[in-house]
Formats: structure tokens, C-alpha cells, sequence
């Protein structure tokens, strides 16, 4: 997996644990992208990558379908962690 370029922002609370989350579990940026797309939300790699360096605001929709396809909570996407301080 590709080390971040930028620094992250702060337009939204979850890009870091989406991103970790998706790494823990080996995901590639791409597929997971496809995988979002399959389930009916609208993003392509742009905003996708925005979103995980916390550049745009993620949507509730967003939220919702990245959390699930994750298997997590949603709640466990806004979680402070040792990266997320």
C-alpha cells in the first residue's frame, strides 16, 4: 500500500479511520471505490481520495456504506485513535 503524499485535512472526521480500516484489511483504493459504487453511492477515485485525506466532507450516505461495507459500526469510523488525535 502507498504511503499518504499530503497531509490530512480537517473537512470531515472520518477520512483517517476509513483509510486505515480499508489498509488493515488490505483493500486497494480502487476496488474498494468499486465496491461503493456497487452499492448504489456515486464517488469516483477524486473524491474518494479527498475524502480519506479529510480535504472534502463526507456525506451520511457515505458514511453509512463505507461503515458497512467495512462491517463496522458507523460510529466506529469517528473513533479518535492513535492516529486520529
Amino acid at each position: 500500500m502507498k504511503l499518504r503524499k499530503q497531509a490530512y485535512g480537517d473537512a470531515n472526521m472520518v477520512g483517517r479511520n476509513i483509510e486505515r480500516l480499508r489498509k488493515a484489511r488490505g483493500i486497494k483504493q480502487k476496488d474498494f471505490i468499486a465496491q461503493i459504487q456497487t452499492m448504489g453511492c456515486d464517488m469516483n477515485p477524486t473524491s474518494y481520495s479527498k475524502l480519506e485525506g479529510q480535504v472534502r466532507s463526507a456525506t451520511d450516505r457515505e458514511v453509512y456504506v463505507i461503515a458497512k461495507l467495512l462491517g463496522v459500526p458507523m460510529e466506529a469510523l469517528f473513533e479518535k485513535g492513535e492516529l486520529n488525535q
